[in-house]
């Protein structure tokens, strides 16, 4: 099935992608350590979720990363990841634009 996403706007299609990085508890749980401990190495990050592999970790790592959510800077043999707060303030202002416009629309229903 092909999903149509180019006949939505931009806007709508940003926020979407938005929503499918927070989608999952486990990069939730990896973006509140990574603000709680300012940076962090994906050994430790896996250390914190002994519940998942460390495959499974990195995944959520790059999904974050490519949605520009985590920076990770090489350090050694070791990629330390850090939040991009900049990126984070950008998806927090798109989302409250969004539910601005939906609040404005309210009416009663049903």
């Amino acid at each position: 099935m092909y999903a149509k996403t180019d006949q939505f706007d931009e806007e709508q299609q940003s926020l979407a992608q938005d929503a499918k990085v927070f989608s999952h508890p486990a990069r939730l749980a990896i973006i509140t350590l990574l603000a709680e401990r300012k940076e962090c190495i994906v050994g430790d990050i896996a250390q914190e979720f002994p519940f998942l592999s460390r495959t499974t970790v990195s995944q959520h790592l790059q999904e974050l990363k490519n949605a520009g959510i985590i920076q990770g800077e090489v350090e050694g043999v070791k990629v330390c990841y850090c939040l991009d707060f900049k990126a984070l303030d950008a998806v927090q202002a798109r989302l409250k634009k969004f539910f601005g416009a939906v609040e404005k629309l309210r009416g009663g229903c049903c």
